[in-house]
């Protein structure tokens, strides 16, 4: 039985701060991740994307956001049991939980917080005649390694961020892009609509609306697409990959069955206090959750996070009175022994 303070359902970015935010207050963690490496869809669907809302970080990797998370919660030692999923719940007599995997892997604790980002999810594909003939052929539905279209003619579809980021980082990679989407208006941040339509009129980007992908050639690889415009005759388009990036289907697995509030297969939690679900001591933070005026962005998982660390040191701790600390005057004191004291120039002027 692996025990800990706080269980994580999930080890991606909501999921590896929360170790951090636990650590303050003396809190371990350990993380339960189906994948086999942490960092959730950042590091297993788009390490390489750039991502633009990170306070204090114009623009980073989303490969390189994980890795800062990683090192920022070592220093709390907090345990991993990748590549398992976590498939039952059962609350005890002392009011700890029982969480067991679907390896049969059992986790103690008297707080779990679930991370799991969209939970489990797979990518909705276009239906087109043959695609999955294709796929890992010319086709693919996630971009881990943007170099591998270095010089190749790469067709993107959809109309979402996704898409539209990704063609404007593969105009300084590919030979060629080509981006398709069934309609005129694009569904991303108006600010990556921009950077496209202006790499379309520098000639960078061929922009196809309002059009669908309808068919694939190819004898052993993907070698060209049709193109259908409304009421034209089809086009032909010679090319090396096609992405189509329509977003993810996402499921909550097991979890849909341990007697949340669920809604939209999102987890109902309170966000007047703490994220708590229906069931005491169980908390839902980043992207699973939901309530009014939810935002599924990193930074709200951050934040969610922070508050709930500090109603779990109360259920933890219940005799106990947690005491809020600020980083820059208190330092960080790490379960390893180290200590990483706040400047003195600070304190001071606090002081």
């Amino acid at each position: 039985m692996i025990q800990s303070d706080i269980l994580i359902i999930g080890a991606g970015p909501t999921g590896l701060f929360t170790v951090f935010e636990a650590g303050l207050l003396k809190l371990r963690c350990h993380l339960i991740d189906a994948l086999v490496q942490p960092g959730g869809q950042c590091a297993e669907i788009y390490p390489k994307k750039p991502i633009y809302d990170i306070p204090g970080f114009p623009e980073i990797l989303a490969g390189d956001l994980v890795n800062n998370l990683m090192e920022q919660c070592k220093q709390f030692e907090p345990g991993f049991t990748l590549g398992e999923r976590a498939e039952t719940i059962e609350k005890q007599q002392d009011g700890s939980f029982v969480v067991t995997t679907d390896k049969g892997t059992k986790h103690q604790a008297k707080v779990v917080a679930i991370a799991g980002g969209l939970g489990s999810f797979e990518p909705r594909k276009p239906l087109i005649d043959n695609i999955e003939f294709y796929e890992n052929k010319g086709v693919a539905f996630a971009i881990k390694d943007p170099e591998m279209y270095r010089n190749k003619s790469v067709v993107l579809a959809g109309g979402g961020d996704s898409a539209l980021d990704w063609a404007v980082y593969l105009s300084n990679v590919a030979s060629k892009v080509t981006l398709i989407h069934r309609r005129n208006e694009f569904r991303g941040a108006l600010d990556s609509v921009e950077k496209v339509q202006n790499l379309k009129q520098q000639g960078l980007i061929d922009l196809i609306t309002p059009a669908e992908v309808t068919g694939l050639e190819g004898s052993s690889h993907l070698e060209a697409i049709t193109i259908q415009k409304e009421d034209e005759t089809p086009i032909r388009l010679q090319t090396d990959a096609l992405i189509p990036l329509f977003g993810l289907t996402p499921k909550l697995g097991p979890i849909a069955n341990w007697g949340l509030d669920i809604e939209k297969n999102a987890i109902k939690v309170d966000n007047t206090l703490d994220y708590q679900t229906n069931i005491p001591g169980v908390f839902a933070i980043g992207d699973v959750n939901t309530y009014p005026g939810k935002l599924k962005l990193i930074l709200c998982g951050f934040h969610e996070a922070t508050l709930m660390c500090q109603s779990a040191y109360k259920i933890i701790h219940p005799n106990r009175k947690s005491i809020f600390k600020y980083t820059t005057v208190s330092g960080v004191d790490g379960f390893d022994g180290t200590r990483k004291e706040a400047p003195k120039s600070i304190i001071k002027s606090i002081d």
